[in-house]
């Protein structure tokens, strides 16, 4: 008899001891009172009963397709072909190029522009009534010629003609046909459980401040199709938004949410104390800017919107993927004091203003990323990216394209290398249905990431111990414990700090973690706001110097051959870290930053596939990243 078979004997024997006496046949039936009392409880399972979320569902809220007004200029792939992408199939693009999506997604809004919505895929296919205007027969034959710059021109014609008080063409009807096109489609392509479709449109604030939102549903199209999208011919005040997507609500019972995109481009408009008129911020507008925005965009491929480092001198992971040189369209030069009222960190301090000036926070906000592609592809891997529109998609010099042409200055031109390939929106809730993305995104349990898929749990409350850090399932002490990420804190017993329970795993395809960050924003007794970037967990045996700083993980990128090394880093981050400087009389946020050690931008990748040397400014290294939802603090 051989070892293992000694050990297998004896296993079987102490099991036999356990049984009761069978007759050969006989059924065993476990006496549940004697494995109960054995145990000492009624459960064996350590996961029966679980209610709280225990995955993240991967989406993005802001894909365009040949039916927005703009894209379909340039993209000839339509909504079906972007859900099929989506979910992970293959798809052909605009120009001819076979692409798939390392993963699928989970879920997806496609938010179309309202404007004129449908009228692309008409005007294309030669619909006569457009055919009979001139301005219509102009463009028609533009786009048609398949030269660059006259389909460039034709779209820059386009996009022009939105910032004028009425359309160029009579769209109601189209608008309704291809409305209830598009939700057919998105009930055909939902399915409970694999694949989640909510319904969605974008409306679009035009001139160049980039006071964007994107509208989502919770319900199927019966609850879509009893509106039609609207749009800035409607209104180019987002407090009109407001007020017809709360009416929507009160007739229908429907539920719905709107996004506003990331505001560095808002010139700072996105986030201010004024109404869009420039009065007073007053309590019933806040009230109903809380009800309608839950989230925001905070990073999409037109540049990252977190913190900038005018705002965050002291915070060097600031400087990420900034675009601050103007506008959208690049007609107004931005300037130092406009940045305050566009980044998410300080409109989560200005929200703590507005709270204590009018007992209501209209900037109590969720993080997301999104992508705003314009290609029907949600393709924003570093390796595998379509970029901003399909008039450029990948080949040698599309980094040297120009992706916003400043008609006042060379000198604010955004070339094609500027482009971020960001971001997604990572989701915890209990299941991939419509109803419980929409619930989850709505109690703001979502997290931004500038690409990776990396797993982040973020709670805070008043019990955590160090201890907690070493569980596998910090999710449940979490929950357990206090309260997930979009929460709130209550006052604790006197003398007592907050604790935060902050946990990350790296994406498998994707860079080892460099480091952990709670950045905190409050409000001290005289009204100053302020903020603090604390490194709460990092890799390896690195020590913060004099300064407080924590010295760089290092590098591993070679840029080269595009490829870089996991030697350094850690594949997963966990820590307890209590607040060394609460005051129980000040209101706070907390949100968890995410850092990934360098590994090859998109620029890499390019230079490496097509043999091309890029100028020195063009970065060919980055840090991808992830931001939580707050939690807030509140006397």
């Amino acid at each position: 008899m051989t070892k293992n078979s000694a050990v297998a004997l004896t296993i079987l024997v102490l099991a036999a001891a356990t049984m009761p006496a069978l007759s050969i046949g006989q059924e065993y039936v476990p006496d549940k009172d004697a494995v109960a009392e054995l145990h000492g409880k009624k459960e064996f399972s350590p996961y029966v009963g679980r209610q709280y979320p225990t995955r993240v569902f991967w989406g993005e809220t802001h894909l365009h397709t040949a039916v927005s007004v703009d894209a379909g200029t340039m993209c000839r792939v339509g909504q079906e072909d972007a859900y099929r992408f989506a979910r992970g199939e293959e798809i052909t693009t605009t120009h001819g190029l076979r692409a798939k999506l390392s993963r699928p997604l989970d879920w997806i809004v496609i938010s179309d522009h309202s404007e004129m919505y449908g009228l692309m895929p008409q005007l294309l296919a030669g619909d006569p009534d457009i055919l009979a205007t001139e301005q219509g027969k102009r463009w028609y034959d533009m786009l048609m010629t398949g030269d660059r710059n006259q389909i460039f021109a034709a779209a820059m014609e386009i996009v022009a003609s939105l910032q004028k008080p009425d359309p160029p063409f009579a769209s109601e009807g189209v608008v309704r046909n291809a409305w209830r096109e598009y939700t057919a489609l998105a009930d055909k392509y939902n399915e409970p459980g694999r694949f989640t479709a909510l319904i969605g449109w974008e409306w679009t604030s035009q001139g160049g401040f980039n006071l964007h939102r994107n509208v989502i549903f919770r319900g199927d199209s019966t609850v879509a199709n009893q509106t039609v999208p609207y749009s800035q011919f409607d209104s180019q005040n987002p407090e009109d938004l407001w007020r017809f997507l709360a009416n929507f609500r009160e007739k229908t019972g429907g539920q719905i949410m709107a996004i506003p995109h990331n505001g560095n481009l808002s010139n700072g408009r996105m986030f201010t104390v004024e109404t869009f008129d420039g009065q007073p911020l007053d309590k019933e507008l806040a009230q109903l800017r809380a009800s309608i925005e839950f989230l925001v965009e905070t990073t999409q491929i037109k540049g990252d919107s977190e913190a900038h480092p005018f705002l965050s001198p002291d915070d060097e992971f600031a400087d990420y993927e900034t675009w601050d040189k103007a506008n959208l369209d690049g007609t107004e030069v931005k300037t130092n004091d406009m940045f305050r009222w566009e980044y998410s960190r300080e409109a989560l301090k200005t929200g703590l203003m507005l709270d204590k000036r009018l007992g209501v926070n209209p900037y109590k906000f969720g993080m997301i990323g999104s992508t705003d592609a314009h290609t029907a592809m949600t393709a924003v891997e570093e390796e595998n990216f379509f970029g901003k529109h399909s008039g450029v998609e990948p080949e040698p010099h599309r980094w040297e394209h120009i992706v916003i042409e400043s008609p006042k200055d060379p000198n604010l031109t955004v070339y094609g290398w500027q482009q971020a390939a960001s971001g997604y929106a990572g989701v915890w809730a209990k299941e991939n249905t419509r109803e419980a993305i929409f619930d989850a995104m709505k109690r703001k349990e979502v997290y931004a990431t500038t690409g990776p898929r990396m797993l982040v749990r973020f709670f805070g409350g008043w019990e955590f111990e160090a201890s907690d850090a070493q569980s596998r399932m910090p999710g449940g002490i979490g929950y357990e414990k206090g309260v997930p990420m979009g929460g709130d804190l209550r006052r604790g017993s006197a003398g007592e700090a907050p604790s935060f329970l902050v946990a990350a795993m790296k994406d498998p395809f994707s860079g080892n973690l460099d480091r952990l960050q709670i950045i905190k924003g409050w409000m001290d007794e005289s009204g100053e706001l302020h903020e603090k970037v604390y490194d709460v967990a990092w890799s390896g045996d690195r020590q913060p110097g004099a300064n407080g700083k924590l010295p760089a993980v290092g590098n591993t990128v070679d840029v080269a051959n595009a490829t870089w090394s996991n030697s350094i880093g850690s594949p997963e981050l966990i820590a307890v870290w209590e607040d060394p400087d609460f005051d129980p009389e000040e209101s706070a946020f907390y949100y968890a930053r995410v850092i990934e050690i360098p590994t090859p931008r998109w620029t890499a990748y390019e230079a490496k596939r097509f043999g091309v040397d890029m100028p020195d400014e063009v970065p060919m290294t980055t840090q991808e990243r992830a931001y939580t939802s707050p939690i807030w603090y509140t006397p």
